[in-house]
């Protein structure tokens, strides 16, 4: 039995989408906060299974009879390391025998603020006694081309990562690659640093905008303080504003770049392109 947290979650829906592909749904459990939003999971044979990261003992009845565990890191920055605490101690007492869970590109290197709890996860996963992989997700594709409606009504695309090369890949990567972990032997004790084959920057990324839609978008850097404050003035959440405004001062640090194709060697095939994301967008 093979179960996955943040079954409805956009990574986790990918995931389970690859994995019927080759396991029976029967050996599939979907572990969501919500049930009703698992309903077509339900109706192709997946036994759906309601738990909340913050809910110990509710995971632990939702992890019943099952080995391998997906651990998707939880989204609420801030809050991870208790509600990942939580997780894989319900995995300890239902005798979950294998964790995969999706940490953070070089998380023990990296200058992300984000890093902090992804560490702590990692070290809680090594004290636990079950064996584990670790992967360590680079950035999602995505998560920069959420701002390109934005930049090209208004012909500008900000950001802080200055020349940082981001070696970005689709959801669809990353899902691919813990697909195949969690549903293969062999992968514990192993540590996967995951990114795109190719890294560029936000210059190039707009770029890539300009040259597809046909109108001239640039690339204008600000400092950290700035970039969040102009996210904060777009309706971003405190938090998540100042996290981005981070995040990309991380990348202009050479934090979200990695050039190993670790990534596209484990799924088998070349990850998406940025000309194929942008045309996606598009």
């Amino acid at each position: 039995m093979i179960a996955i947290t943040g079954a409805t979650g956009q990574l986790g829906q990918h995931v389970i989408e690859l994995l019927l592909k080759t396991v029976p749904a029967s050996q599939l459990v979907a572990i969501v906060r919500n049930p009703a939003k698992a309903e077509a999971l339900s109706q192709q044979g997946v036994d759906v299974r309601q738990a909340d990261y913050t809910d110990q003992a509710a995971f632990t009845t939702a992890l019943a009879g099952v080995d391998k565990l997906l651990l998707i890191s939880s989204s609420e920055v801030g809050q991870r390391t208790p509600q990942h605490l939580n997780v894989i101690n319900a995995a300890q007492a239902a005798g979950v025998k294998f964790i995969a869970y999706t940490s953070l590109l070089h998380a023990d290197t990296s200058p992300l603020a984000l890093h902090v709890e992804h560490v702590e996860t990692e070290n809680a996963l090594a004290a636990s006694g079950i064996p584990y992989a670790l992967l360590r997700n680079g950035w999602y594709s995505e998560n920069y081309l959420a701002s390109a409606p934005p930049a090209l009504e208004h012909g500008v695309f900000i950001g802080s990562a200055g020349e940082g090369k981001i070696a970005a890949a689709t959801r669809a990567d990353y899902a691919a690659a813990a697909a195949r972990v969690i549903s293969e032997e062999g992968h514990a004790g192993k540590v996967y640093e995951l990114a795109g084959d190719s890294a560029w920057t936000l210059g190039e990324l707009a770029a890539e905008l300009s040259r597809q839609s046909g109108k001239n978008v640039v690339y204008q850097n600000l400092n950290e303080a700035d970039f969040a404050a102009a996210l904060k003035g777009f309706g971003l959440p405190a938090g998540l504003a100042d996290l981005l405004a981070d995040s990309d001062v991380g990348a202009s640090k050479g934090g979200l770049f990695d050039d190993s194709r670790t990534l596209s060697t484990l799924i088998g095939r070349p990850t998406t392109t940025l000309t194929e994301s942008v045309k996606s967008i598009l």
